[in-house]
């Protein structure tokens, strides 16, 4: 038995994005043309088109069309970075002391990247500020067979994910975060200036491509003072 018509649909959309046949902020066809070329009713395209929406794979906009999602550094920040100010200001993060190098994944990272033994991967290791003062100390790990050269840039960007797309073709349609509460370690302490022992809040994320592919494996050790994670449930 075939796929039902809305899954068809959906699925051939999809690809357009995943292939780049649709390149990020191009406005796509309307949805009469969209259902005229596929043979099916405008509802059923528009129905579909709000699902790819509700996935940040696409954004309308009223009085100007459909177009692919763009990652901008704004937009990256706004959807992936959950921590603000407990007035409810955004907090907006700057990197400093970003390192990055290549290595043989170990067998942690092998498992949740999905690599084979003997691949290598991307380390990136930095610190985030909140009005000069570090909060976040964050180690990144990426697939660099997903990511040539981007250990090899003078400068790491403050965001990724938007290069990521521009850069690589790399779209992140979504990300798995877990949050647990940790003792900050000697180290760690040292990096973001506070006594050892001091409650951070460590957050796992896996992030994943267009493709339900883990591009990225980041924990982030954030020192809540006067700030606080939020979660919006839609």
């Amino acid at each position: 038995m075939g796929l039902p018509l809305y899954a068809r649909v959906r699925a051939v959309l999809w690809e357009r994005i995943r292939s780049g046949v649709w390149r990020p902020g191009q406005m796509i066809p309307s949805e009469m043309d969209i259902g005229r070329e596929l043979g099916v009713s405008q509802g059923t395209v528009r129905k579909v088109l709000d699902g790819l929406s509700r996935e940040s794979l696409v954004v309308r906009r009223q009085g100007k069309g459909t177009f692919v999602v763009e990652h901008t550094p704004d937009d990256v920040l706004f959807r992936f970075f959950h921590i603000y100010e407990n007035d409810g200001a955004r907090i907006h993060p700057e990197s400093i002391s970003t390192k990055a190098k290549v290595t043989e994944a170990d067998a942690a990272e092998r498992a949740r990247l999905g690599l084979v033994k003997g691949a290598y991967v991307i380390r990136i290791n930095r610190l985030r500020v909140r009005n000069d003062k570090p909060f976040v100390t964050e180690s990144i790990v990426l697939p660099r067979a997903r990511f040539p050269g981007l250990a090899e840039k003078p400068e790491i960007p403050n965001t990724l994910y938007d290069i990521f797309q521009r850069e690589y073709g790399v779209l992140v349609a979504r990300a798995d975060e877990h949050l647990t509460p940790v003792a900050a370690d000697k180290r760690t302490a040292k990096d973001l200036r506070i006594p050892e022992g001091t409650p951070l809040l460590a957050i796992d994320r896996l992030a994943y491509s267009i493709d339900d592919r883990p591009v990225e494996w980041r924990i982030s050790l954030v020192h809540l003072d006067r700030a606080h994670y939020l979660a919006r449930l839609r």
